[in-house]
């Protein structure tokens, strides 16, 4: 998903914005490019992080708000404890738009960790670490992840999402 203005489009089942059929892998076409150009379509937009969030209401099911440079930029709200997991080859960053949460993570010896992320502040966690995020109230939260990271890493399970909604 890029951050390109789209006019509904007439072809779509539900009549959200789209390039009519001019969109190869995730990207329009030169003509639709040059399409949009011409007209009142603009190629950027703005998101609109509450918005967004209003549009959902489920815990630990994040929706892809736009891409850049091979990272999905996500939203998700966290209520109760996720699941113990790790990545392989990705970073992640967790920015708290609204609420806050525990993240908690396994230290190179193995014992348990946590640190507090309130509204307004972030956090990285480097591929390779264990890790869990626990929120005992909703918070509402913006992920950073390469294009590639599977929500549970490591592990398949009821918290699994393969395939992310766009929202």
């Amino acid at each position: 998903m890029k951050a390109w203005c789209r006019k509904p489009d007439p072809g779509s089942p539900d009549g959200q914005p789209g390039w009519g059929g001019a969109v190869r892998e995730g990207k329009p076409s030169k003509q639709a490019l040059a399409d949009a150009r011409a007209s009142d379509t603009c190629l950027m937009n703005k998101i609109n992080l509450a918005q967004k969030l209003s549009l959902f209401d489920d815990h630990w099911n994040p929706r892809i708000i736009t891409e850049l440079n091979g990272q999905y930029l996500k939203l998700v709200k966290f209520k109760g404890p996720f699941t113990w997991h790790h990545h392989d080859n990705e970073d992640e960053l967790f920015m708290v738009v609204k609420g806050r949460f525990r993240m908690e993570y396994r230290d190179d010896s193995g014992r348990e960790q946590s640190i507090w992320i309130e509204q307004g502040e972030m956090i990285t966690v480097p591929r390779g670490v264990e890790h869990r995020p626990v929120a005992d109230e909703e918070a509402q939260v913006l992920l950073f992840e390469p294009a590639s990271t599977l929500n549970t890493g490591n592990v398949e399970n009821e918290f699994t999402k393969k395939k992310l909604a766009e929202i």
